[in-house]
């Protein structure tokens, strides 16, 4: 009688395992599930050339998303990046372009202009931390609230206008070296060549010729790592996770939890402020709307990623996987000739999902903590 009874916990036991295991990992799965479906239904898919367009697309939401995570997991956000984005390659570009005509070498003028481009974004980050954890502003108000300065400042530089251009040659060469190339170049047939393209390639070859690391992708990398590293191995990290968890009991633990919000705002606003200078760097020009369309869609890709938008819980590399699956989604769904209107559609299917699996997992947590 003894055994009939502890077979269904048992078994119970276990499905609630497997339920707990599929809900923390479901996003990876569906990110593996759309490149099989995409890959079978979507002839060049499945390419080195296709892979590495999608990873250079997405590397914008991708670094919007890792300071957003910063900023979520204590139970805030940031509405402002967008145009932070904006406003860092306006900067850029801007003091590309005039120190290049004032006749500074090309390298000084673009050092600088890279310099000063994430110098400027640092300054929403601090008036958005001062407001949330001085002032007391909710962060949704104190964000959006600098969402319309930055903007502002963005267009009043342009003097209005969409794209700031005229970059002298040199320094458009320079740039587009470096936004359009890889650390590798692998042309089938003929090996591999390492920081700029084989020499004369044949026109009828040059379709054939992958990158495998392009620079844009390298810094992402680069700054998922230092950020991961930070958030996930060092006290910084456990410090933000606790004021998610609960500020008051962050406070009696010793941390101070304003000081801490402020770097954490400007961690968020940093990470917009790369991905406005390499905008600079990939389309040679800077633009104050850069990042205006990404910005829900860092925002969601954070989500995906599984990181509670209550605060306490989330990792880098749960935002990485969500930017992944837009950035395979809408790929994908182009190759498809699927009208673009759909896309939107089932990105919002695909964040409400998200949620749920959230809440469902939080519930199995719950329900093995009380068993």
């Amino acid at each position: 009688m003894a055994t009939t009874l502890t077979a269904p916990k048992a078994s119970s036991s276990t499905l609630d395992n497997l339920a707990s295991l599929a809900a923390r990992f479901w996003s990876y799965i569906f990110l593996a599930a759309l490149i099989i479906f995409f890959s079978t239904q979507a002839p060049g898919f499945f390419t080195v050339r296709n892979f590495s367009s999608v990873l250079v697309t997405g590397t914008l939401v991708t670094l919007m998303a890792v300071g957003q995570t910063y900023v979520i997991i204590t139970a805030g956000i940031d509405l402002s990046i967008a145009w932070t984005v904006g406003l860092a390659s306006v900067i850029a570009a801007r003091t590309m372009r005039d120190m290049a005509n004032g006749g500074t070498d090309v390298g000084i003028a673009i050092t600088c202009g890279v310099i000063l481009g994430l110098l400027v974004s640092l300054i929403p980050g601090i008036i958005n931390g001062i407001l949330v954890a001085k002032i007391k502003v909710p962060p949704f108000i104190a964000t959006l609230g600098m969402y319309g300065i930055v903007r502002g400042a963005a267009f009043l530089l342009t003097d209005g206008q969409q794209v700031v251009g005229n970059l002298p040659a040199n320094v458009r060469e320079v740039l587009r070296s470096i936004g359009g190339g890889s650390l590798i170049y692998n042309l089938p047939g003929q090996g591999l060549s390492f920081f700029t393209e084989p020499a004369n390639i044949p026109q009828a070859q040059l379709r054939d010729l992958q990158s495998w690391l392009p620079y844009p992708v390298l810094v992402t990398i680069i700054v998922l790592i230092i950020f991961g590293f930070l958030l996930g191995r060092t006290q910084f990290g456990r410090h933000t996770y606790a004021i998610g968890g609960s500020k008051d009991a962050a406070i009696r633990a010793g941390i101070n939890v304003d000081r801490h919000l402020i770097l954490i705002y400007v961690i968020c606003a940093f990470t917009a402020g790369i991905a406005g200078v390499l905008h600079v760097f990939r389309f040679t020009a800077g633009a104050p709307q850069a990042g205006e369309a990404a910005l829900l869609d860092s925002v969601a890709a954070v989500v995906i990623g599984g990181t509670n938008l209550f605060g306490g819980e989330g990792r880098v590399r749960g935002a990485v996987v969500g930017a992944l699956i837009f950035g395979v989604l809408q790929t994908g769904l182009v190759m498809l000739n699927i009208a673009s209107l759909w896309q939107f559609v089932i990105v919002g299917i695909v964040i409400i999902i998200a949620v749920l699996v959230n809440n469902a997992r939080a519930l199995l947590e719950r329900r093995r903590t009380n068993v």
